[in-house]
């Protein structure tokens, strides 16, 4: 069975963090980690060398496989910030939270000002009493 390549890693977070560009990237990406921090209750772990994860929970895969993760997860990538909760693109909340990408348990959004952010808490506290 294939070894899960994202691990956490002993990489300081707030370093990672800090050097996030563009600064409306970085302004973004620690406004998320605030939000993260407060509704998982948990510390930040880095996931690989780019995701910022809260938690760990193992999951369990039709296949047979099961990986260790974190419960909720981001990356400040580019493009967009990605999101990892474990949502499906038919999620009800979704329809409300304003302009995003989503695919089977991934959240694309290119600034938080174009979303609502008591929706994007909304469904990060889903995802983390999901896994409680």
């Amino acid at each position: 069975m294939a070894e899960n390549k994202t691990k956490p890693t002993d990489v300081s977070v707030e370093l990672y963090l800090a050097a996030v560009e563009p600064a409306g990237r970085r302004e973004d990406a620690l406004a998320v980690d605030a939000l993260m921090r407060r509704v998982s209750g948990e510390e930040p772990q880095m996931w690989g060398p780019s995701i910022i994860g809260y938690g760990r929970t193992t999951l369990h895969y039709d296949s047979g496989r099961v990986v260790d993760a974190p419960v909720v997860a981001f990356s400040p990538r580019k493009a967009s910030l990605v999101f990892y909760l474990g949502t499906d693109a038919g999620e009800p909340l979704l329809g409300k939270l304003g302009k995003h990408t989503a695919g089977k348990s991934c959240l694309y959004v290119n600034r938080l000002v174009d979303v609502d952010a008591a929706v994007l808490e909304a469904l990060v506290r889903q995802t983390v009493e999901r896994h409680a």
